[in-house]
């Protein structure tokens, strides 16, 4: 016999993949009522329906948004969502901002938005170990920033961070 969470889920996604506009009804419950991975769950079985996916982030909350970008990469091979990560890189919650700089923004953001989301992580003092790619992203313009920054936090008498001083 299945645990109440378990069977909730497998009946949410079997109605998400019968009729998609069937998650703006289940999604916001998700979590509470086929917990930890139902809303990726949901989100899988709306694999190629964008339209949805994007008013699904427009109309929840924060948690619900951050559960929509960790799984963006997986749901969208054409990068139509890039505006998702965009406008989650404009939020002031820590947990978006390096969300956005995962693996879909990595290989989404053009160079400008993925440095101005690299220097907001620094700004709001996210680890760049969270920003995937980073390696293969990192560029001169990248290194000009992150030392111009790191020089106005000098004059001010402020520490650099260890992980910005690794990189210039």
């Amino acid at each position: 016999m299945k645990e109440p969470a378990q069977e909730w889920l497998t009946q949410a996604v079997r109605q998400v993949e019968a009729d998609p506009d069937a998650v703006h009804r289940l999604f916001p419950q998700a979590e509470r009522r086929g917990g930890p991975g139902a809303r990726r769950a949901l989100l899988g079985a709306l694999r190629g329906h964008h339209a949805t996916i994007r008013g699904l982030y427009e109309a929840g909350d924060s948690g619900e948004r951050l559960a929509i970008l960790t799984v963006l990469h997986e749901l969208d091979a054409e990068g139509t969502a890039v505006g998702l990560v965009e406008d989650a890189l404009r939020t002031n919650d820590a947990r978006l901002v390096a969300a956005a700089l995962g693996p879909y923004g990595a290989a989404w953001l053009d160079d400008h938005s993925f440095r101005q989301g690299v220097l907001k992580c620094v700004f709001m003092s996210i680890p760049l170990a969270a920003v995937a790619e980073l390696d293969r992203r990192f560029d001169a313009e990248l290194a000009r920033m992150l030392s111009d920054y790191a020089a106005e936090l000098r004059a001010a008498g402020r520490p650099v961070p260890g992980d910005v001083l690794e990189r210039i």
